[in-house]
């Protein structure tokens, strides 16, 4: 669909285990992620809200198209991988974003990330059930 002759601007966006590499073509405002429609790729709503943030903050909803590739992690995690994507690549475009996109926290990656598991316990903080006799 795009060739790479065509001028675009990237951002990599990563989440708990999910990395996505976020294209943003000038145009209509259409989202493909692996090849596949928005709406074909993220059954929920909430997951689309969480992906166009980046377009609300600059108000730039419309104005691009995205092509993702995301790889790693569940769809919640995929879909803050492209936001945050979207966010810096939307700073590429346009450096006078940055106040809003940073004000909104959008240019931050999100550290949290699951917490190993623990000897002697059934998960990170799960403990054997305790029996009295």
């Amino acid at each position: 669909m795009y060739t790479s002759a065509k001028p675009y601007f990237y951002g990599t966006g990563r989440r708990k285990k999910s990395v996505a590499r976020v294209r943003l073509y000038p145009g209509t405002g259409s989202i493909t992620i692996n090849g596949r429609d928005v709406d074909d790729y993220f059954g929920l709503e909430t997951l689309k809200l969480i992906m166009n943030q980046p377009f609300d903050v600059t108000n730039s909803m419309g104005k691009y198209d995205v092509v993702a590739n995301v790889v790693g992690g569940g769809i919640s995690g995929q879909a803050g991988a492209i936001r945050h994507g979207i966010a810096r690549a939307l700073l590429t475009a346009d450096e006078t974003t940055r106040g809003a996109l940073k004000a909104a926290g959008l240019l931050t990656r999100d550290p949290r990330m699951k917490e190993r598991k623990k000897y002697g316990l059934k998960a990170a903080r799960r403990a054997p059930q305790f029996s009295k006799r």
